[in-house]
């Protein structure tokens, strides 16, 4: 299969949409912010956002898993652009429910050791 401007218009759309989910997933996190600690936030944020992921993310494979694999009159035009959709899907589900918590979780524990009160300085001792 050859990469052609079907095929980039997939890839494009996958942006779109993993964006779009990724955002998703963060406006949940950040509203459960309100109501829990950052580790539980995390946890049921992707709790929450599992089943909506999940559904989307077969429901668009399976819709095109006909056109990805050329059934049908005049499905080899279109063929390039369903399998970078696919694809794309397939990479994006295990990205934004593994990859984003864990970016947020490293954030968190980067915010931690930094907002982590310095010792206090023995009197008399110099001032580093």
């Amino acid at each position: 299969m050859e990469l052609n401007i079907t095929a980039l218009m997939g890839m494009t759309m996958i942006i779109g949409i993993s964006t779009e989910m990724a955002i998703f997933y963060v406006s949940e996190y950040t509203e459960l912010l309100h109501t829990m600690s950052p580790r539980e936030a995390l946890r049921e944020a992707a709790r929450n956002r599992l089943r909506p992921i999940t559904m989307t993310t077969l429901a668009a494979i399976v819709t095109l898993m006909p056109l990805a694999l050329a059934i049908g009159e005049g499905a080899d035009v279109q063929q390039p652009l369903a399998i970078a959709i696919c694809a794309g899907l397939a990479l994006q589900f295990p990205t934004v429910l593994l990859a984003v918590p864990v970016l947020i979780g490293l954030t968190l524990r980067r915010q931690e050791r930094t907002a982590a009160p310095m010792p206090p300085v023995p009197h008399g001792a110099p001032a580093e």
